[in-house]
């Protein structure tokens, strides 16, 4: 199983880019493109409770799991 994140969608439901998410958030880009591009291998809680207040939304929308061999 691997963590994986739903950054990418929230952005496109939310019509942000990083830099939108970077103004709005404080996180910096690389924290934000790393996510964007799932090749983070860590997060913070800060960075979640950031990207879950910006995008209104629950930590099970933000970030899942993910079975790798049915990939």
């Amino acid at each position: 199983m691997k963590v994986k994140n739903n950054l990418r969608i929230l952005m496109a439901q939310h019509k942000m880019n990083i830099q939108d998410v970077h103004e709005r958030t404080g996180l910096s880009r690389t924290t934000i493109s790393k996510l964007y591009n799932e090749t983070s291998t860590t997060i913070g809680f800060d960075t979640i409770y950031q990207l879950c207040k910006l995008f209104d939304c629950d930590v099970s929308e933000l970030l899942f799991l993910n079975d790798e061999e049915s990939e």
